[in-house]
């Protein structure tokens, strides 16, 4: 009886401290969860937002969107045969594009069409690494249609395509369709308009995911260390991590500012916040750097 006694509220102390312990270790897994979360959230708004700067900051040309349709429409009127439906609809065409003309500085491409994509590459440095290994391979065994599949997995960004009327080309072919429609010769007209139709001229312009998300975590990190530096520090590590998969990916920049500082600057101020310092001044340098490596990433073909 009396080991009893003795042991029991041994028994009880230890099962409190095991429970207290429990409770601990759980309430850091879910706070360190939570922070995960945040930042993938934080991050994500930050591709949200670059899709509606993307789109926002290419706004169509109506007269432009109209020519290309009168020429569209003039060339469905010429295959039903009804040759003055189409001389008023080229007519028409020519109306907005000496719109366009006569405006003062007029670029040489009018945008007719704006198309965003998003490809997002979710793996990790091993993923990376594994499917450029197989695209080699494949790429060496001379499999290329496999390796295009392989290595056009290996992307991740916002592809911004521009379709684009040339206004120095444009016009002249449609006054020749007229001219020809005038002399009866349809076949040529049909084959002038055909031809137009196909030079629009596609700009992609693609800017890197990682290094968006990579700059929207240090802003969000800076907004954080003024009331949670254990957040804020969950965020300079998600950071890193975008910059390194950005670099994996092969994405570069002209800037002089590279990988290795950019991780620097990060370290710095996970420092700073673990050690209490002002490190307001360094935020504002990381996220100039990120910004000026981004845009000078941003790669543009024309097709």
């Amino acid at each position: 009886m009396a080991f009893i006694s003795y042991i029991l509220p041994l028994f009880i102390k230890k099962s409190r401290y095991l429970f207290l312990r429990g409770v601990l270790v759980s309430s850091l897994l879910i706070g360190s969860c939570y922070g995960d979360q945040l930042s993938e959230f934080t991050a994500q708004q930050g591709v949200e937002t670059a899709k509606r700067e993307a789109r926002n900051n290419n706004p169509l040309i109506k007269e432009a969107v109209k020519a290309v349709a009168y020429t569209r429409e003039a060339l469905f009127a010429l295959h039903l045969g009804n040759q003055q439906e189409g001389i008023k609809a080229l007519q028409q065409a020519i109306l907005q594009l000496n719109v366009l003309l006569n405006t003062p500085n007029a670029p040489y491409l009018l945008p007719v069409d704006v198309q965003i994509q998003v490809v997002q590459f979710i793996g990790d440095r091993e993923d990376i690494a594994r499917l450029a290994q197989r695209g080699k391979e494949l790429v060496n065994r001379g499999l290329f249609p496999k390796a295009r599949q392989i290595l056009d997995s290996l992307r991740s960004e916002i592809v911004i395509k521009t379709i684009n009327l040339p206004l120095s080309s444009y016009p002249p072919a449609i006054q020749l369709a007229i001219r020809y429609l005038n002399k009866g010769k349809v076949e040529e007209a049909r084959d002038i308009l055909g031809m137009v139709l196909t030079t629009l001229v596609e700009v992609d312009r693609l800017i890197p995911i990682p290094l968006i998300k990579a700059q929207t975590l240090v802003e969000g990190a800076e907004r954080l260390s003024k009331t949670n530096r254990k957040e804020a520090l969950i965020f300079l590590r998600e950071a890193k991590r975008e910059l390194e998969r950005a670099r994996l990916l092969g994405y570069t920049s002209k800037t002089p500012i590279g990988y290795k500082k950019l991780e620097q600057e990060i370290t710095r101020l996970e420092t700073g916040l673990q050690n209490g310092e002002e490190i307001t001044f360094l935020f504002q340098t990381l996220i100039k750097d990120l910004k000026e490596f981004k845009e000078k990433g941003i790669l543009v073909y024309r097709r």
